[in-house]
């Protein structure tokens, strides 16, 4: 599944010149942990939690205290806090929404990141974190055999769909019928096992013809005897 298909579009950015105790408000406000930091319109960085606690280590703090603490306890950051610039992670790690979830999930893995800025054209388009690639792993049942059916079926393999009977439940896959081929219902069946949602699949196919034990290295036979005539 694509990261279009699962980021949230509305995102809350904040500036550098944002001062700490407003992105904080932002924060706690959305109930995310994270925020794009941009500057006409181009993402220069991201801010998170961390980047507070690190910034309240640096100003000699005896404790570190979360966000939530900071402002639901209502300890005050003083009057010369640091902006969203001043503590800001630069070097972000973005994607594109044209990539698939998959690559989302390498990439938050490899950082140690919750969430990824979804990026094109240098503009933030959008936020994918760990919860949203989780649904592509809970997609509806009826939406996974629809893709089996019209995707790899009919637009992939130009078969007719209605010679297999797919069965679901929650992503559990039972194909049962008749194909053309051994390699067209191998093939199904490696195709519909990369289908975003496929927990499992049972395969219960046949076929007419074992197209996988033809001899296609023989010499061509010409369709008329030869020697002299």
């Amino acid at each position: 599944m694509r990261i279009r298909d699962l980021m949230t579009t509305d995102v809350i950015t904040v500036g550098p010149d944002t001062s700490l105790k407003e992105a904080a408000r932002r924060m706690l406000g959305a109930g995310v942990s994270g925020l794009p930091v941009t500057e006409d319109d181009r993402l220069i960085g991201i801010i998170t939690e961390a980047d507070f606690l690190t910034s309240e280590a640096d100003r000699g703090a005896k404790k570190r205290a979360g966000l939530l603490r900071l402002f639901v306890r209502e300890i005050d950051i003083p009057s010369s806090e640091q902006t969203v610039g001043d503590v800001m992670t630069g070097d972000v790690c973005t994607v594109s929404p044209d990539d698939g979830h998959a690559e989302a999930a390498r990439m938050m893995e490899i950082n140690g990141v919750k969430r990824l800025p979804v990026v094109e054209d240098g503009s933030v388009v959008g936020l994918i974190s760990r919860s949203d690639i989780l649904r592509a792993f809970v997609r509806p049942d009826k939406d996974i055999v629809d893709e089996i059916r019209t995707d790899v079926m009919k637009k992939v393999m130009w078969v007719d769909p209605n010679r297999v009977a797919i069965s679901c439940e929650d992503g559990n896959l039972v194909l049962t019928g008749g194909m053309e081929t051994k390699s067209d219902a191998e093939l199904l069946v490696e195709l519909t096992k990369r289908v975003d949602g496929v927990a499992s699949l049972s395969d219960h196919l046949t076929w007419e013809i074992d197209n996988t034990k033809l001899d296609m290295t023989g010499a061509i036979r010409p369709p008329y005897p030869t020697g002299n005539w």
